[in-house]
């Protein structure tokens, strides 16, 4: 099977998979009629010109960039509500003394030293130059002046302006909304990086059509790519800017024609490629920077790959899968990305108006098929990744483990019968094979000594030698292969060109893909398509032509999908600017010896609420430790010496019912884990998770207290 994923088995083109136009090129096969908008325009572009001007500014890993103002690295010491209280009271108490003897002279009068020195005679006493009232004034002034400094004083010392700011401002503060002016310079409303390269048409459109109303935030960033192809001289400065003056805001479509998704659930902002997911816990086990501020992801997170791990109902599939899953379709609209979300059907991964290929394997009205073999024409490779997914889980789980055999065994059936039919096996014919089934296996060696392929013809007479001996793994692959040899999946893995094969060779192009996995009654037959999947999207995303386009693979529910194979895969993926995310229920799905090696080979790791304390101690293991000051408080018994004392300790233990003590206090540094397996089992509320994050660059972020609900 010669498909790319891109061209119709059966010659029709009435719903073709998008292959991406280049932009701002003319798309190679005609787009589908855009939809209605998901929400119409506004009558004027101020809300979109107030979203794209609101400041972004340089953030850690993972915090919401959009309108954040940045908090210090480290808490400021704050004193108790009731010790500042109390200070600023005596402090106002004691001013006032001061003040009360300075003007009776309890405390002399030498506070009127610097107004002898400074105010000239001739305005001293009642017959000076200034009148009666103009002394008045003089001396009520400088007392005036003393009373200031007294008050100054008492201000400081007793942290007024701490008072005013914790308790007076809140209460009159009304809820700022970010800051959106900008200089003409900087203004990304004006286009200025277009006008400085000599299209100042294509700014000016641009511009008036966000002023009018008719751009929208994927407009932007669909454009902004298409001019990011201009700079790296993949298209034409001319090009660029006749599709610009021609279609204005809906320049350089999707090849599907659309400019945005039937619906969003999710916060997104495509100015910095993040999604919200929620709000990091003011809590004293997150780092002072990210408290109160919000979690989001994009590429540059996900590029180094994600697992989360929580109990069903944990919040797996709606707070984390469904928002990225929208968030890369997004990014898949403006020529950004190419995105596969795997589930089980009705898992909720949004609807299908929001992809351009859906892929219902086991039901028979699916539009599309999926190519068993990946597309590809070499029979090795095709044995390499069908081997993955049929037996992968079946190989010894230590990371230096490999399915060789099993490739071998495979290799040697594919390569001699596409040398005689010009196409690899459907799946009953592969099954008859494996099985040594005599008429299928006298066909084929006919057809190659016909052929004249002797090197294929001996590659097939081993085979025969092998099958039935002990330790062969035909029996056992022709087994797994009799999985999708089942009435449900009569009509799919075609491979005779009579059905529209989906193969992820596609992912050079901005696809946005989901496919549906038969879970009922057929879970183990989900499992291994789900590890064909994986297996074809690690080989196809390493040997892309174009990695500017970021592609990522959202598995729901990764059970039995995770193989030493399946691990090495992703440690490449970063390389290949590509990401897997990957929820488990618990991490018992994975083989032990494998569990460090999966935490190790992705860059994010959640643990949502509701986890056991062996898959807690995993994640503790691999967040490791971190030096903290401990406060060791011991209170001691106080023994009186006198009488009086002892009448005073007395007194004390009537009244209070407790024997008087001194209290010590030793600070000492600590190591202690980051999070220990106790905390992530019975610490973390329902609707939170703990997240850690680390960058395509190699910033990360400690573990995180989320709340996935904010």
């Amino acid at each position: 099977m010669d498909s790319d994923g891109t061209q119709d088995a059966r010659g029709t083109h009435a719903s073709p998979v998008p292959r991406p136009a280049g932009p701002p090129e003319v798309p190679a096969m005609p787009p589908r009629p855009p939809r209605a908008p998901a929400t119409p325009p506004l009558p004027d572009g101020s809300a979109f010109l107030a979203w794209l001007r609101t400041p972004r500014p340089d953030a850690a890993p993972g915090v919401w960039r959009f309108g954040h103002r940045p908090r210090p690295a480290e808490e400021p010491e704050e004193v108790p509500t009731r010790q500042l209280l109390s200070g600023a009271l005596i402090a106002f108490l004691v001013g006032w003394l001061i003040w009360s003897l300075l003007q009776n002279g309890y405390l002399g009068t030498w506070w009127w030293v610097p107004f002898d020195l400074i105010v000239p005679d001739a305005w001293r006493g009642g017959d000076s130059d200034l009148g009666e009232t103009g002394t008045f004034i003089v001396y009520q002034g400088y007392e005036l002046l003393v009373a200031l400094a007294i008050m100054v004083g008492a201000a400081r010392l007793g942290r007024w302006g701490e008072v005013w700011r914790r308790f007076v401002t809140p209460r009159f503060r009304r809820p700022e909304a970010p800051e959106t002016r900008a200089t003409p310079e900087d203004d990304p409303a004006q286009w200025n990086e277009l006008r400085a390269a000599g299209a100042v048409d294509a700014a000016e459109r641009l511009a008036a059509e966000a002023r009018s109303g008719l751009m929208r935030d994927v407009d932007h960033a669909r454009i902004l790519r298409a001019w990011q192809g201009v700079r790296t001289g993949r298209h034409s400065l001319a090009t660029f800017s006749g599709a610009v003056l021609k279609d204005g805001a809906a320049a350089c479509l999707h090849p599907s024609g659309e400019r945005d998704l039937p619906a969003r659930l999710a916060r997104h902002d495509l100015v910095t490629g993040q999604v919200r997911l929620g709000t990091t816990v003011d809590d004293a086990r997150n780092p002072y920077t990210y408290r109160g501020t919000g979690l989001a992801l994009g590429p540059d997170l996900l590029g180094t790959s994600l697992v989360a791990v929580g109990p069903a109902g944990s919040g797996k599939t709606g707070t984390v899968v469904r928002p990225l899953a929208e968030s890369l379709c997004l990014h898949a609209l403006a020529g950004r990305a190419a995105v596969v979300v795997v589930g089980a059907a009705g898992a909720g991964l949004g609807p299908a108006d929001a992809y351009d290929v859906v892929v219902r394997i086991g039901n028979q009205e699916s539009e599309y098929d999926l190519d068993l073999y990946g597309g590809t024409t070499d029979p090795d490779e095709a044995a390499a990744v069908l081997a993955e997914a049929l037996v992968g889980d079946l190989a010894d789980p230590h990371p230096g483990s490999d399915s060789r055999r099993s490739t071998t065994v495979l290799a040697q059936l594919l390569g001699p019968f596409r040398a005689v039919h010009g196409r690899f096996p459907s799946v009953p014919e592969l099954r008859q094979l494996l099985d040594g089934a005599p008429g299928p296996f006298a066909a084929l060696r006919q057809g190659l000594q016909e052929a004249g392929q002797d090197s294929l013809l001996r590659e097939l007479d081993a085979r025969e030698r092998q099958m039935g001996q002990p330790g062969d793994v035909g029996g056992v692959l022709g087994d797994r292969v009799a999985l999708l040899d089942r009435p449900a999946f009569a009509g799919f893995f075609d491979t005779s060109g009579q059905s529209r094969p989906f193969t992820l060779k596609a992912l050079d192009h901005p696809v946005r893909v989901r496919i549906d996995l038969p879970q009922r009654g057929h879970a183990d037959a989900s499992r291994m398509l789900a590890r064909l999947v994986l297996a074809q999207f690690t080989a196809s995303v390493a040997v892309r032509e174009d990695r500017s386009l970021f592609a990522c693979l959202l598995l729901d529910d990764a059970t039995g999908v995770v193989t030493p194979e399946a691990v090495r895969g992703i440690q490449r993926l970063r390389s290949g600017n590509a990401g897997v995310v990957l929820t488990l229920r618990t991490l018992d799905d994975v083989a032990r010896p494998l569990r460090g090696p999966l935490l190790g080979a992705t860059g994010c790791r959640m643990a949502l609420s509701g986890l056991t304390p062996w898959d807690g101690q995993d994640f503790a293991e691999v967040w490791g430790k971190e030096w903290t000051e401990a406060r060791d408080v011991t209170d001691r018994q106080i023994i009186a010496e006198t009488p009086a004392g002892k009448a005073v300790h007395m007194l004390r233990r009537v009244i209070t019912g407790k024997a008087p003590t001194a209290r010590a206090v030793t600070v000492r540094q600590v190591e202690r884990e980051r999070w220990s397996a106790s905390e992530l089992a019975h610490g973390v509320p329902a609707g939170h998770a703990v997240l850690s994050l680390t960058d395509v660059k190699g910033e990360h972020a400690p573990p995180l207290l989320v709340d996935l609900r904010g």
